[in-house]
């Protein structure tokens, strides 16, 4: 079963992207790389609730 969640910049804290997760095998909080319009470049992004 798929989860959808929220990734928010950790520099500025703007919510910008959702994406769904396998809510069974994956327990800690996701953490990708993307780019941020605000900030205007490429930092790490972190899952929500």
């Amino acid at each position: 079963m798929n989860e959808k969640v929220i990734l928010t910049c950790t520099r500025c804290l703007s919510r910008n992207y959702t994406t769904k997760r396998n809510k069974k095998t994956n327990t800690e909080r996701l953490e990708l790389k993307k780019y941020c319009k605000k900030c205007g470049e490429h930092t790490l992004h972190k899952e929500t609730k």
